[in-house]
């Protein structure tokens, strides 16, 4: 199965934000960048994932990225129910 993009202003995010819907009940943020997520980084992610979970009740929503997470954001957001991949 292909991965389906999803528009973010259905579920209240600015136009920017990458969704990608991995299966029926998985959503995947994307965040394609070089510099280092850090815990402010992580509290929007968060808040992203809220909104998504508000729209899609018992959704999964994880994060993909191809930058390296600060050890402290990936403590937060997995105490948060999201998944990190890269």
């Amino acid at each position: 199965m292909s991965n389906k993009k999803l528009d973010p202003k259905k579920f209240g995010l600015p136009g920017r934000t990458i969704i990608e819907e991995i299966g029926k009940d998985h959503l995947v943020l994307v965040i394609d960048r070089k510099s280092r997520l850090i815990m402010a980084d992580g509290k929007k992610i968060l808040t992203k994932a809220e909104k998504i979970r508000g729209r899609r009740p018992g959704c999964q929503v994880s994060l993909s990225t191809t930058a390296p997470v600060c050890s402290k954001t990936v403590k937060f957001l997995s105490e948060h129910n999201i998944e990190i991949s890269s």
